[in-house]
């Protein structure tokens, strides 16, 4: 039972930094940058993904890695940050792809709260039979 227990934890944590992450993406979704900027106050928003692997025993590990290409260009020439030619960078963000990213991460938390409440009624029930 402690493995199903820590299984499901492990997948609760996982989810909850799936949210967090996708939340700050969405967040910063208009957070534009100078082109050629990487660092500083006019470089652009890098957004994250969340990547869930295995564990071994079971349980999941979820680690962040940086979009690929982290943003795209814009026509944007009112906006302050714009170059010469009235370019911006933005982050490369969908959001589309992070509500959806947020349902599933929605969802695969409630069946995890699920197992271990599930477990908890069963070992409350064990208790019960064995007094």
């Amino acid at each position: 039972m402690a493995i199903n227990f820590s299984n499901s934890v492990s997948g609760l944590q996982a989810q909850s930094k799936r949210l967090a992450v996708s939340a700050n993406n969405v967040a910063n979704i208009s957070t534009a940058g100078t082109p050629g900027v990487t660092e500083g106050e006019n470089a652009v928003y890098k957004p994250q993904e969340v990547i869930q692997t295995t564990t071994a025993g079971g349980g999941v590990r979820a680690e962040t890695r940086p979009v690929q290409p982290a943003s795209v260009s814009a026509y944007a020439p009112q906006n302050p940050l714009a170059n010469d030619e009235g370019v911006v960078d933005l982050p490369n963000v969908s959001l589309e792809a992070e509500f959806t990213d947020q349902l599933l991460a929605k969802r695969a938390y409630q069946a995890n709260a699920s197992v271990i409440k599930t477990q908890d009624e069963m070992l409350s029930s064990l208790m019960d039979i064995k007094s």
